[in-house]
């Protein structure tokens, strides 16, 4: 039986706001469980490190290389959450040059642990006791601020694309807090290992 276009229900505006609202919750809980579940990966991380090394490191780390991608990867999460304040009060503009600039201070920070492992190499390879620490700690961050960039590039074509407004910026918020743990995490691994001896 045919059904007339103008008796078929549609949702109440105040039961799609609900709806919204209440995917908007479930998806902040399952993005800080993921980030509590990362938070136990680089908690072993780190407290390996003083297990098998003990506050013994080499006094061949570049202090100065590490101190400056350091700064620059604090100041990508400064740029992020400019981005986010942005989108949030629908400047466009600024969003996307905020991200861009993180996007770059991040493939920064990227190329500077590639000089990291360069050095590392000759001066405490993989095999040695602290090389395996340095690798493994440096090496999954790194991947973690890659598939870092990956969502803020994409979040930048999204929003380049009209995607995100005032009030409807999930995917702009999420990522940006990904990448705020992910600066947070360096914050630890850095004393970890390069300062404390």
């Amino acid at each position: 039986m045919a059904t007339d276009a103008s008796t078929v229900a549609h949702p109440h505006p105040a039961a799609l706001v609900g709806h919204h609202a209440r995917r908007l919750a479930i998806n902040q809980v399952g993005l800080w469980l993921f980030l509590l579940s990362e938070s136990f990966l680089f908690s072993a991380l780190i407290s390996s490190r003083y297990f098998l090394q003990g506050l013994q490191r080499p006094e061949t780390l570049n202090q100065p290389l590490g101190l400056a991608i350091t700064v620059v990867l604090l100041w990508s999460s400064l740029s992020a959450y400019r981005a986010e304040t942005a989108i949030a009060h629908g400047d466009r503009r600024g969003f996307q040059r905020n991200i861009l600039l993180t996007i770059g201070l991040g493939a920064f920070f990227l190329a500077g642990v590639a000089v990291e492992w360069r050095e590392a190499f000759h001066h405490f390879p993989p095999s040695s006791g602290f090389g395996t620490l340095f690798f493994t700690m440096t090496g999954i961050h790194a991947f973690h601020v890659l598939t870092g960039l990956l969502a803020l590039a994409v979040i930048y074509l999204l929003g380049k694309g009209g995607r995100f407004a005032p009030g409807a910026y999930w995917g702009v918020e999420g990522s940006v807090k990904y990448w705020h743990f992910v600066d947070v995490a360096w914050v630890f691994i850095y004393p970890t290992l390069y300062l404390v001896n």
